[in-house]
């Protein structure tokens, strides 16, 4: 009898946590991210913007690789995703060089989706940018996808590393279907600072 006790607590304790393993899947999806089969930790969010790097990389003021995804709560349909898009160009314009610009059409099943990619740079640095614009469970998210190479005269270098990543670095981010939500995204630890 204790044996057959002991059983059915076994099988309570096993269905609880097979009934836990969505919801902890669903809360362990946006604090990892896995792009082009390299994986990006959860290292830093507020005011809907997530920052993610590699699990090596996780001194945020030195990084080379970085996936930020900022959710867009006012950007709800295809006109002010446009906007959104225009807005982002706009922006990168002024502190860079555009690269390259792509509107995807709206089929049947997705939204319209904008790319821009763009080199950015400060003292020390440059930065390439990759982001996509994309409505997500009807709110607006900008994935932008960067790379940075650090130290002086570096242009041909960022050069070199853009003929032979660039074109891959949009295909992938445009391709990417394990985006996490908005909901997943907002669930993510906020920073004080």
């Amino acid at each position: 009898m204790r044996n057959l006790a002991w059983k059915a607590r076994y099988l309570r304790a096993l269905a609880f946590a097979f009934a836990l393993m969505p919801t902890l899947a669903q809360a362990m999806a946006a604090n990892e991210l896995i792009l082009d089969g390299v994986n990006y930790l959860h290292r830093w969010s507020k005011d809907g913007q997530n920052e993610f790097t590699p699990p090596a990389e996780t001194d945020l003021s030195r990084w080379n690789d970085m996936i930020t995804i900022n959710v867009i709560d006012k950007v709800s349909d295809v006109d002010k995703l446009a906007t959104l898009a225009n807005r982002i160009q706009r922006a990168y314009q002024a502190v860079g060089k555009i690269l390259r610009t792509n509107s995807v059409p709206a089929t049947q099943t997705r939204p319209a989706e904008y790319f821009i990619s763009a080199v950015m740079g400060s003292q020390g640095l440059l930065e390439a940018v990759f982001a996509r614009v994309v409505l997500v469970d009807s709110t607006g998210l900008i994935i932008v996808r960067s790379h940075r190479i650090y130290g002086q005269n570096i242009g041909p270098e960022m050069a070199d590393w853009l003929r032979k990543n660039g074109p891959r670095s949009e295909q992938v981010l445009m391709d990417w279907n394990a985006i996490p939500s908005p909901v997943e995204l907002r669930k993510l630890p906020q920073s004080a600072q």
